[in-house]
């Protein structure tokens, strides 16, 4: 399942097209979760078209995070959202994974070790 990267983020303004085809879900969808989880949309055009800053896609990618990728209900992601303890952002990408496994596993080498 994908994640949005925002450091990859160049522009200021994405149309809600553009960040539903980033994390591969509806429109729609995005529009229910600005409902649900009350975000403000800073910006719309002459249209009325909703457009996300990258601060607006960050809580829309920890929102995707906490109900697609841990599957967290709706009620328990509002709940993690306004807890004050930050949440790790797991990036779904090999390399990445298997650095994460590799580090992992090196630890584990050294707890076994020191046993």
């Amino acid at each position: 399942m994908p994640l949005i990267d925002i450091q990859q983020l160049s522009k200021l303004y994405y149309p809600i097209g553009e960040v539903s085809n980033l994390l591969d879900v509806n429109p729609s969808l995005l529009r229910f979760w600005e409902k649900e989880f009350q975000l403000e949309v800073s910006k719309k055009n002459k249209k009325g078209n909703r457009l996300f800053t990258v601060k607006e896609i960050e809580k829309i990618n920890k929102i995707y995070q906490l109900v697609k990728v841990e599957g967290y209900t709706l009620d328990g992601a509002k709940k993690a959202l306004k807890s004050k303890e930050p949440r790790p952002v797991i990036l779904v990408e090999s390399s990445a994974n298997e650095q994460v496994i590799s580090r992992l596993e090196a630890i584990k080498n050294k707890l076994l070790a020191l046993k």
